[in-house]
């Protein structure tokens, strides 16, 4: 990638942003030190990594690496057979703890998508008991614990009692005839033994050894004959001391040293994982999205805003690029964005390339370059005696002998900085030469006739950042496929230039040039219009769909509880009918028990009545209004009639008598659109509606019209059970049945998986199923009505 480049497009400072994440100084210089990459796969497998490391922060929610110190030195000092001190042991205790936390911490994770992260740290290795014995033994960073070893705590106690002993000795003194000879009572030490403080002119008094005298003269450190013995008992007690933590510490060393190669690959894995979850804690914080990534040159941001401008000043924009064009020639007025565009492309590509999530939408898409190359701002060299133009032409023509197929070209007011009509002249030639390239890019512009110059070549497309003609102000939004008016004058208006001047300045303007800004401005006009209208009208539909959106749930609501009204009435229909049944075949029972008698008494017909007039009675409903019961008797000749109403039995349905044939003693019946002849035998004649049976024979025939529960189709053919299995369901409708049975047997299937086939389809049906056992098995099916 382009040194140059990639500092104009700032990716140091995003760099930069992110390292600040990080809690290791390796991890914090690997984030710096990185490079876009300009492999795809590579590219993709960064992004994984960032999206899987911000899955563990943010949805398992484990802790980032645990920081510790460069050990890098002490390993292999230690691997040399060097001691290490107290703190730098508990430097390797903390990169052992970190290992052993970030392992355990990802590998406890049941999660497929963690595949990226589980290779990574499944070698990293950690010795538990080595971290606990330097955490249990090394108690800061110059002291080891009395308990480090028996030896230790052995000799430290015995120094602690050998103290107690000489400081009694001493204050025996002190407290004595001898007290006098004493500066003070203060017993100290002197080359690390035990002495008193001794007036000068009485240090002949006390036998002894001189260690040390004050800077006055006045006071001699003498230590007595008495305790010299135990003063050289306490030294060799600590040189005892001495060796056994060095010991400790030797030993300690050894099993760092002994695991050196293992420990140095973890220091460099937990700096790239430091370095991994930085990024994305970056993009966690920044509201980040994972982008796509290509190696076609697509490019396709949704509202992108850019990461260095503080996220609530910051406008959202979105552009695509490398489709049907492969050059977006971007113009509009000044202050509106365009450079800012401009660096966002480039950015988020390079950013993508480091594996950073970029400030875009999701669905967003960026490419991988071979090369991205930038020329925007001022690069006037002082030092190398080159003028703006002179460098900027320096950078266009090192970008012009770069370009290449798979390069993004960004160049900010190209052919800017001379004259104009040069400068026009030298941006076609430069735009046509990157196009025939077949690079990519987005070049800013504000001459006309290169916005003209832009619909006559393929390849490039014209594009604008909107300006509201009504405030002067920028709207940091991109029109793909119109050129944006400068709008200088306007803006100039708006910052307060004289009147005068700007009057003037119109006068200047060239015909053609004050006709296109003009052509150019009203057509903007009119399409931000027509795109607030179309705003607006949408906003309707929007509303009215989500009313229409609540009426349909109403009217769902309203047919959900008409079905539950519905099937509540018919399982209370259901009930009283058997109930009533159930009565009325009691009753049937008990009359019938009478009449077997060969003789009745009077007693047995009044008990006859009474059942009767029970019978009528159940017929009332609950309010006490008379049920309809309809008075059959047999058809004769005597009573058939032309015009009356019959009951068909064979059909159970009622008919209209339109002719007789006495001789025949057949009847023409008319059922609906049927017109049949049939015999007298087959006809009952229906009397009133209203009046109640007069025979008691009729009442004992209210069992037969009983509903049907199951239908036996055994030995039919499959159209003929299923015409008999249709019928049997509308029966059971109207019957206001809930579940009904069919018999079809088992035999070859064949009957029984046509009759499932054609339940499947049945507006009727609810559900069905097989009989379970003792209940028929596979030979029998059950089915549940709506």
């Amino acid at each position: 990638m382009d040194k140059r480049s990639l500092e104009k497009l700032e990716l140091n400072k995003i760099l930069s942003a992110v390292s600040e994440y990080c809690s290791l100084d390796s991890g914090k210089a690997l984030i710096l030190g990185c490079q876009p990459s300009k492999d795809l796969k590579e590219v993709r497998q960064r992004l994984n990594f960032t999206k899987e490391c911000d899955k563990l922060l943010y949805n398992y929610g484990i802790n980032k690496v645990e920081n510790f110190g460069n050990v890098d030195n002490e390993l292999v000092r230690a691997n040399k057979g060097s001691v290490l001190t107290c703190a730098e042991l508990l430097d390797i205790a903390a990169l052992l703890r970190s290992s052993r936390n970030i392992y355990i911490s990802i590998t406890k994770i049941d999660d497929e998508e963690l595949v990226l992260m589980r290779s990574l740290v499944k070698d990293i290795y950690f010795d538990e008991n080595l971290e606990r014995d330097i955490v249990d033994k090394i108690i800061s960073v110059d002291a080891l614990s009395d308990y480090a070893s028996d030896k230790l705590f052995s000799i430290r106690t015995r120094i602690k009692n050998l103290n107690s002993r000489i400081r009694e000795k001493l204050s025996e003194y002190s407290s004595g005839k001898d007290s006098e000879f004493l500066q003070d009572g203060v017993v100290t030490m002197r080359n690390d033994r035990y002495v008193i403080p001794v007036k000068a002119e009485h240090k002949n008094h006390v036998k002894g050894f001189v260690h040390d005298r004050s800077k006055t003269g006045a006071t001699f450190f003498i230590e007595p004959e008495y305790i010299l013995e135990l003063n050289n008992e306490l030294i060799a007690l600590y040189i005892d001391e001495r060796e056994e933590v060095e010991a400790i510490l030797k030993s300690l060393s050894k099993r760092v040293g002994d695991m050196c190669e293992q420990l140095t690959i973890n220091t460099q894995k937990l700096a790239y994982i430091d370095s991994l979850f930085a990024c994305a804690e970056y993009g966690y914080v920044h509201k980040c999205s994972m982008p796509k990534v290509n190696d076609r040159g697509y490019i396709n941001i949704i509202k992108g805003r850019h990461p260095l401008i503080v996220r609530e000043k910051v406008v959202p924009v979105s552009l695509e690029l490398g489709s049907s064009y492969n050059y977006l020639l971007l113009s509009g007025a000044n202050t509106g964005g365009k450079t800012v565009t401009l660096k966002m492309t480039g950015l988020f590509c390079l950013m993508a390339a480091c594996g950073l999530f970029i400030c875009a939408a999701e669905g967003s898409s960026v490419a991988v370059f071979d090369g991205i190359f930038c020329n925007i701002g001022d690069s006037q060299s002082i030092e190398e005696s080159l003028s703006t133009f002179s460098s900027h032409i320096t950078n266009i023509i090192d970008i012009c002998n770069r370009a290449a197929k798979n390069c993004l070209i960004l160049i900010d007011e190209l052919g800017g900085g001379t004259n104009p009509d040069e400068g026009q002249a030298l941006a076609k030639a430069v735009v046509k030469h990157l196009i025939d390239c077949g690079s990519k890019g987005i070049v800013t512009t504000h001459f006309t006739s290169l916005k003209e110059f832009a619909y006559t070549v393929g390849g490039i497309e014209n594009a604008s950042m909107e300006f509201d003609s009504d405030t002067l102000k920028p709207l940091y939004r991109i029109k793909i496929g119109l050129p944006g008016a400068s709008c200088a004058l306007a803006i100039a208006r708006r910052l307060g230039m004289s009147s005068d001047i700007l009057e003037q300045a119109d006068l200047y303007l060239s015909d053609g040039a004050r006709s296109f800004e003009n052509v150019v401005r009203r057509a903007e006009e009119s399409r931000i219009e027509a795109e607030s209208k179309l705003a607006e009208i949408s906003q309707i539909e929007r509303e009215w769909k989500v009313k229409l959106d609540k009426v349909n749930a109403q009217i769902n609501e309203l047919n959900r509880e008409k079905e539950k009204i519905n099937r509540s009435a018919r399982t209370e229909s259901r009930r009283i009918i058997a109930d009533r049944t159930e009565k009325a075949e009691k009753m049937l029972a008990e009359i019938e028990q009478l009449f077997k008698k060969e003789e009745l008494t009077e007693a047995d017909l009044i008990a006859a009545r009474t059942l009767k007039n029970k019978l009528e009675q159940s017929a009332f409903d609950e309010d006490g209004d008379k049920k309809k019961v309809v008075d059959y008797c047999e058809a004769t000749q005597s009573n058939i009639k032309v015009g009356i109403t019959v009951f068909i039995k064979p059909m159970e349905s009622k008919g209209t008598v339109t002719a007789f044939n006495e001789k025949k003693s057949e009847a023409e019946v008319v059922c609906g659109s049927l017109k049949m002849h049939l015999k007298l035998s087959d006809l009952l004649i229906v009397g009133n509606e209203s009046s109640a049976p007069k025979k008691i024979k009729v009442v004992k025939q209210m069992p037969k019209s009983l509903p049907v529960l199951e239908i036996n189709i055994l030995g039919l053919t499959v159209p003929e059970a299923i015409i008999e299995v249709d019928n049997f369901i509308d029966k059971a409708v109207m019957d206001n049945l809930e579940e009904i049975k069919v018999i079809h047997g088992v035999g070859t299937g064949k009957l029984r998986t046509a009759i499932a086939e054609h339940l499947k389809r049945h507006r009727r049906v609810e559900s069905f199923r097989l009989g379970k056992y003792g209940e028929g098995e596979t030979g029998v099916t059950f089915i549940k009505l709506r």
